[in-house]
């Protein structure tokens, strides 16, 4: 857990600071050129990263299974792994919240009485990396058994952070904790998340990240797209109240799962 915390707040980190960077790029060159500057970061990654990554695979048990194989072990670990499929449902919501907020913070900050540039708007990725920092210990509660625990607070957490985020159109003061709250939630649940899922199934780490992050693609996916129709449809209260019962859902579904799911 502990070293999970540290390697996701990196994760988490290095999401929140690249809205910064995209804004400050797309103010001075244009939204393209924030994809040409991710193209070279990349290749520098790729660079730095050849030669040095090991070559032993971590899954002990997989070493013997060829690629294929592989692959069709992630379908049986999404079948019967119960944490897994459990901890992946709740990881799909918070990822959902996360990109209903992200996703439409621009409409209402570039629209009257603000009318803030890329780069201002981006700057409020700067107060989510507090809010990371500050969860990073959630794996080292995890390993002490308090993962439960740290899930039911974070999710409540998660709940509330709507409450000072609707009252952007009085107080970007309101919004900032609203920030802070939400990404020290999100953080806190995706730490203790994994340190679950991996306690669980100590063989098969690579396929387990590679599972779990199907449940984030889709709840990535399906929270900006209903949060942009949310705000065309109601604005931005209607994002408001789609990301608070998207919060909601997940703090019940938590409840239910305790039930069905050895304590952590």
């Amino acid at each position: 857990g502990r070293v999970v915390g540290t390697a996701q707040a990196g994760v988490v980190i290095g999401l929140l600071l690249a809205r910064t960077l995209a804004g400050m790029i797309a103010d001075v060159a244009g939204w393209r050129m924030v994809y040409a500057v991710s193209a070279v970061l990349a290749l520098l990654m790729l660079a730095l990263l050849h030669g040095r990554l090991p070559h032993r695979p971590a899954d002990g048990g997989a070493a013997r299974l060829s690629y294929g194989q592989l692959l069709a072990s992630m379908a049986t670990l999404m079948l019967h792994d119960r944490v897994l499929q459990i901890r992946g449902v709740i990881a799909m919501l918070m990822f959902a919240v996360l990109n209903i907020f992200w996703s439409a913070l621009v409409l209402p900050l570039r629209a009257p009485p603000y009318s803030l540039s890329h780069a201002a708007i981006g700057a409020f990725g700067l107060i989510g990396v507090v809010g990371t920092l500050g969860a990073a210990k959630a794996g080292s509660w995890a390993d002490r058994g308090r993962g439960q625990w740290t899930s039911g607070v974070a999710l409540a957490l998660l709940a509330t952070a709507w409450l000072p985020l609707s009252l952007l159109s009085w107080s970007l003061w309101a919004l900032a904790a609203g920030v802070l709250l939400l990404d020290l939630a999100a953080q806190a649940i995706h730490v203790t998340n994994q340190s679950m899922i991996f306690r669980a199934s100590a063989t098969a780490h690579s396929r387990l990240v590679a599972c779990y992050m199907i449940f984030y693609a889709v709840g990535s996916g399906a929270g900006a797209v209903s949060s942009t129709a949310a705000f065309a449809a109601w604005g931005w209260a209607g994002v408001c109240m789609l990301g608070a019962g998207v919060s909601v859902l997940g703090l019940l579904f938590w409840g239910w799962s305790l039930r069905h799911m050895p304590r952590a």
